[in-house]
């Protein structure tokens, strides 16, 4: 009998975790949506179609609709925000690499965020009138938007929590734009 109830506890065992491995890989990641009139910033709460320069989406588990954000540096401070408990299924921001004018990226300018390359502390700001994360598809075109504007290339993964987290207008000229400490 212990024997019995020991394969049936197995089996019942098997069953559940094949279940839960099955539903874990049917998540798709969705593609990135359209602007519309429709699109409010999560921070600001206003239509992201007034803002100029690059955005940000972010698709949550469980819900098909992107949340919007005005500027990639909100975007990513959605991400790293400790108040801000989601998870992710896909970050998309505009390659401002193929974008035809810096105003109004496009929506043929969507890539994933893992992917790009990021200028912190450039002299050009985002939609917020505020620091801008501006991202690029391809590490060469950040470099010569960094030439030409001043800041750092670096990866999402580098960018300081102190830039996005902190207080508008850290200044990367006395702050370590990979560690975000004060130099």
């Amino acid at each position: 009998m212990k024997t019995l109830i020991r394969v049936a506890v197995i089996a019942v065992t098997a069953i559940i975790v094949s279940a839960c491995s099955e539903q874990e890989a049917k998540v798709e990641v969705p593609q990135p949506v359209a602007l519309s009139e429709e699109a409010v910033g999560h921070y600001c709460n206003m239509t992201i179609l007034e803002h100029t320069g690059p955005k940000a989406q972010i698709f949550l588990a469980n819900n098909p609709h992107p949340v919007w954000f005005s500027q990639v540096r909100d975007g990513v401070a959605f991400l790293r925000s400790p108040e801000e408990h989601y998870e992710t299924v896909a970050v998309y921001v505009n390659d401002m690499g193929k974008a035809s004018e810096w105003d109004f990226p496009g929506d043929d300018t969507w890539i994933d965020a893992q992917q790009a390359w990021f200028v912190i502390g450039s002299r050009k700001t985002g939609g917020m009138g505020t620091p801008e994360v501006i991202p690029f598809g391809e590490q060469q075109t950040a470099s010569a938007f960094a030439a030409e504007n001043g800041g750092a290339v670096v990866r999402l993964t580098e960018i300081p929590d102190a830039y996005v987290l902190g207080p508008v207008g850290l200044d990367l000229e006395t702050t370590n734009p990979v560690t975000g400490a004060i130099q």
